[in-house]
């Protein structure tokens, strides 16, 4: 299959489930930021980053709204787990405290890490799209178990681009890194993200990392069975 045999001429991965544990990142990221929300928002709202995601929360709140009000939508939507984009970016500064006291340190499987130096060292650029910052997708591959590996990296997307479900979301990331979208190819564990890559003209591989195939695509269990 061409997926699994012939080298695209850019990368495009996901982070959580299919690089990374999605178990670290729901036991250990979203709980560490969850517990400091509260007093982060408060605590920082002189500076002028989180001032800027607060006044995005009040944008969408479609009103004005106090503080403690803005940190509780903010706590609401970690609850959910939206992918909103000012919690994702605060979630982000939270997180980088805790990358820089040592406390935090990114899980990444041995054979991404393979793959990733693999690429690299074949020249090959590879971008990650996370519905994290990009503030916090740079933090995750700076402090992984195996050390900084943010040089193997070309470039990141997040949000802001537009939803990982959406296949114009996809087309925008191939334009931005100027190839054709048939030339990119798109790692996942999410079938909807898989599903939308596609749509857009993107190659996709689902990665599993436990549990059956969810889509009709290409699927791999370990980046050590491409041959690329």
């Amino acid at each position: 299959m061409r997926e699994l045999t012939e080298a695209p001429r850019a990368v495009l991965i996901d982070i959580e489930g299919t690089v990374g544990s999605i178990r670290f990142v729901k036991d250990v990221l979203f709980p560490y930021a969850r517990r400091r929300l509260r007093a982060f928002v408060l605590e920082n709202i002189g500076r002028s980053e989180v001032a800027e995601q607060l006044a995005a929360v009040v944008a969408d709140a479609g009103g004005e709204a106090d503080l403690g009000a803005l940190a509780d939508q903010l706590e609401r939507w970690s609850d959910e787990d939206r992918k909103a984009t000012p919690l994702k970016a605060l979630q982000g500064m939270i997180w980088a405290s805790g990358y820089a006291s040592g406390e935090l340190t990114a899980h990444l499987y041995e054979d991404a890490v393979g793959a990733l130096r693999r690429w690299s060292g074949r020249g090959l650029p590879v971008h990650v799209y996370s519905s994290g910052s990009i503030a916090a997708q740079r933090l995750y591959f700076k402090h992984t178990s195996s050390g900084d590996l943010s040089a193997l990296l070309a470039g990141y997307f997040d949000t802001t681009t537009g939803p990982k479900h959406d296949a114009q979301s996809y087309r925008r990331i191939a334009d931005a890194i100027g190839v054709p979208p048939a030339e990119l190819i798109f790692f996942s564990d999410a079938e909807a993200e898989l599903v939308a890559a596609r749509a857009a003209g993107l190659r996709a591989i689902e990665v599993l990392r436990d549990g059956q195939p969810r889509w009709s695509g290409p699927s791999i269990q370990s980046f050590d069975e491409l041959a690329y």
